[in-house]
């Protein structure tokens, strides 16, 4: 019998290096780049380690970006691609600018 190990994935805002970070127990696994003005977050970039790809972490990473930037009032401007793709989704398009 194999037993299975769960990771622990974290995602926090990191606002001293305006991004949003994916953290797998502990570890860096990636993170989504933002500028805040005028009322508007703009996300220029989104990275997520190759050693971490194929498991769901970058749009883990990016929905909880996001609902924290709905939450806080904020626009969102999506200029990386794969944010642009999330935002298609009906809970964040109304705050698309």
């Amino acid at each position: 019998m194999t037993e299975q190990q769960s990771e622990q994935i974290r995602i926090v805002d990191a606002p001293a290096a305006q991004r949003f970070e994916a953290r797998v127990d502990g570890a860096l696994a990636g993170f989504a780049d933002y500028r805040d003005a005028d009322g508007v977050r703009t996300f220029p970039h989104t990275e997520i380690d190759p050693a971490f790809g194929g498991r769901g972490i970058g749009s883990q990473l990016v929905d909880e970006a996001l609902r924290t930037t709905v939450a806080a009032g904020l626009r969102i401007r999506p200029l990386c691609s794969f944010v642009r793709a999330r935002v298609d989704a009906d809970e964040f398009a109304p705050h698309v600018v």
